[in-house]
């Protein structure tokens, strides 16, 4: 018996079992309001949110991100502007592009106006002005308002009021770049391979206007992923839509045949997630062994770094490889734990059918994940709303450029006033232009606050609308438990019983329990940017003490999470503050440890199996008919810049369709196992009172809590 005392914890380590009382009859309706000082907080909180969205969208322009912006920090293209019908920024010089200025400041050295179109051929001033033809075309690319046709060519290239030379460009987003193209390794542009550069010099080759407008280009190249990425999702949305669809009907039928054939379908999902995989592993290694001969497959993924057109990955060898050996691993693992628990998972299945019985009774609750999943949203729209007016809100910054040395380079100055300065005598090539938004006041200077406020705000409400979902669905299974008589002894709108005896006595228990796992998250964020910030540093011993605090603090998230979860299990039945039903729901779980590990998790185990084959499904249909595999539908399928993208957008929207279905059978099985528990206790673990749960369950659980023991009698 020594052996024995010293693995189970003493007598009342983790509390005293709560004693049998017959009175009890579930949630109780007479309580009070919990933890009233976060709650208070949170109203504060949301208001200073409030004000924080109002200043940000007076002062925020979204203009900024999407239109180009000239010289004297006008958008290109905008309504209701002189430049509306001035889609386009043209650069007088793009071969100023290439002073290493541009990876300071992000800006040409160059004056940049809007145009209407970009220029198709090549021009200079000199001959413009010498011969007198092609002036008003010419003139387009001249500053606005030009007419000054009495100043000789030095000069009006001296004040730079046009450009010296134009050459034919593209549009790019919405910026004019040379059009280069290739012909037999020959660079060239309008045809051309050298061009005057209108200073009377000696022709030039065209490779200086490709190093400019690579420059020019050194902050646009993600902007050209995000547009075509962007162009994926104009020509596939709807068949996006429509594998979400399919994603939400085979979750919705998959619970609603839980509902009537638990027992099956927990098998039929068992082996058909063993089948997918495995027919995952199969299509990998035909694709692997069909790529033997070809050429350029063996080409490792090192050697070809990374390319945002991912289907350059599916012709190597090495990627399908590498997908075969993870599915395989996967495979086992999941093949093992299954062995492992074949015991277990009957008991499981048995939880998941009284999970199903109460399900039926509170239908309501299969649909509550969409309020939850709407408010979620509302979350993320305004915090992505407000991020972006406080991203744009800075004022437009004009600083000195320069071509020569200057002391005043780099520095502010007002356009307005510029003219008048000692800088124009000093350095004579300098120029007053627009460099970038920023500003000097205080708000300004608090822009970061007020952005890691937003940031903060948007994970503590959003975790809020999570937790208020947790404690409706136990609250709501809960009532179905302790009913004696099911359904006669439970509300008659179980879900909206339980919403407002949340939203009444325990918003404030809610928002305390949101706001420490909120405070975490940030912390975890902040530790992330911390680590991409250091990642080029030869510190070890940072790098080594920063890992360990990130992973301390997933584990921190993962524990609160946990806790949280069945914290609001009990404040949906007792009606007890955040704090005490924390402790008292720990220390349950304490004295019921090995049922937490044995049942509980095998039955998250299983629930997590049919989120895998809904993905699985969905994905592998999705993957098949945007790489146009399907030959019926081959047609239809729209053509892409990266497939990856409307693939990924339906795994991930699949997912958390499936998780919102399965999330209920989660909470209802967590919450009947949790009373389980306190209700085995107060019948002292024997059959001599009534259980609340289905006798079938009951003697199921205490036959192998028996089984559980008896290795431990055995032994002491």
């Amino acid at each position: 018996m020594e052996d024995d005392t010293e693995k189970s914890p003493p007598d009342g380590a983790y509390g005293e079992p709560k004693k049998y009382d017959p009175s009890f009859k579930g949630p109780i309706h007479n309580r009070g309001c919990t933890d009233v000082i976060c709650c208070i907080l949170l109203v504060l909180a949301i208001i200073a949110y409030v004000a924080v969205g109002i200043v940000a969208w007076t002062y925020g322009d979204p203009r900024k991100v999407i239109y180009p912006t000239d010289s004297k920090g006008q958008f290109c293209g905008q309504v209701g502007t002189p430049n509306e019908k001035k889609p386009f920024l043209f650069y007088f010089n793009i071969m100023k592009c290439a002073s290493p200025l541009i990876l300071l400041e992000f800006q040409c050295p160059t004056p940049q106006i809007c145009v209407e179109k970009c220029p198709d051929r090549f021009l200079t001033y000199l001959t413009v002005a010498t011969t007198q033809q092609n002036f008003d075309y010419y003139k387009n690319f001249c500053r606005y308002g030009f007419n000054d046709f009495s100043k000789s060519p030095v000069e009006v290239l001296r004040d730079q009021d046009c450009p010296a030379m134009i050459t034919p460009s593209k549009p790019f987003t919405r910026r004019c770049f040379p059009a280069i193209n290739i012909k037999k390794g020959v660079i060239t542009v309008g045809n051309e391979t050298t061009f005057d550069d209108g200073k009377g010099d000696k022709r030039r080759n065209v490779s200086d206007l490709v190093e400019g407008a690579k420059k020019a280009n050194v902050v646009l190249e993600a902007r050209q992923v995000a547009m075509k990425i962007f162009e994926d999702y104009t020509v596939s949305w709807y068949w996006i839509i429509i594998g979400l669809i399919i994603a939400m009907l085979i979750s919705l039928l998959f619970v609603v045949l839980l509902r009537f054939l638990a027992g099956i379908m927990v098998w039929v999902m068992i082996v058909l997630v063993i089948a997918v995989m495995g027919y995952g592993i199969f299509h990998c290694y035909m694709e692997y062994a069909r790529l033997k001969d070809a050429s350029g497959s063996d080409v490792s993924l090192k050697d070809i770094g990374f390319q945002t057109d991912f289907r350059v990955y599916l012709h190597l060898r090495q990627t399908w490889l590498a997908f075969m050996i993870i599915l395989c691993i996967m495979e086992v693992v999941i093949i093992l734990i299954l062995i492992f628990l074949r015991k277990r998972i009957m008991i499981a299945i048995a939880l998941i059918k009284e999970a199903s019985r109460a399900v039926g009774h509170v239908m309501c609750s299969l649909l509550f994940p969409l309020v939850t999943f709407l408010l979620v949203c509302l979350c993320i729209a305004y915090w992505a709303i407000t991020a972006v007016f406080l991203s744009t809100s800075n004022e437009a910054v004009y600083k000195i450029f320069n071509e020569t040395v200057c002391d005043y380079s780099s520095k502010r100055c007002d356009p307005e006033t510029f003219n008048s300065t000692n800088v124009t005598r000093l350095c004579p090539n300098a120029r007053c232009q627009f460099a970038f938004y920023g500003g000097e006041t205080y708000y300004h200077k608090y822009l970061i606050v007020f952005q890691i406020y937003n940031a903060f705000m948007f994970l503590w409400l959003a975790n809020f609308v999570i937790a208020l979902g947790q404690v409706t669905l136990a609250g709501a299974f809960a009532s179905y438990y302790w009913a004696f008589k099911k359904p006669d002894d439970m509300p008659a709108f179980p879900i909206f019983s339980s919403l407002g005896r949340a939203l009444r006595y325990h918003t404030g228990s809610l928002a305390f329990g949101s706001l420490i796992l909120a405070i975490v998250q940030l912390i975890r964020i902040m530790l992330e940017y911390l680590d991409h910030k250091l990642k080029g540093a030869e510190n070890k011993c940072a790098r080594f003490l920063l890992c360990c605090l990130k992973c301390c603090f997933w584990c921190l998230e993962k524990f609160i999470k946990f806790l949280n979860r069945n914290a609001y299990i009990m404040i949906a039945i007792y009606g007890t503050n955040f704090c005490t039903s924390a402790k008292n729901a720990f220390f349950l779980l304490m004295r019921n440890i090995i049922r937490v590990a044995v049942l509980d998790k095998v039955t998250d185990f299983l629930l997590f199996l049919g989120k895998l084959l809904v993905v699985g499904c969905v994905g592998i249909l999705a993957f098949f008919f945007f790489t146009h595999r399907i030959r019926i539908v081959q047609d239809t399928a729209p053509a892409l810049n990266y497939y990856w993208v409307p693939i990924l957008t339906v795994i991930v929207g699949s997912y958390l369709i499936a998780h919102g279905f399965f999330s209920v059978y989660g909470m209802c099985v967590d919450t009947l196992f949790l009373c389980f528990c306190e209700d085995l206790e107060r019948n002292d673990g024997s059959l001599e009172r009534p259980y609340y749960m289905s006798p079938e369950l009951s003697r199921i659980l205490l036959k192998k809590d028996a089984e559980l023991l008896k290795p431990s009698e055995s032994q002491s």
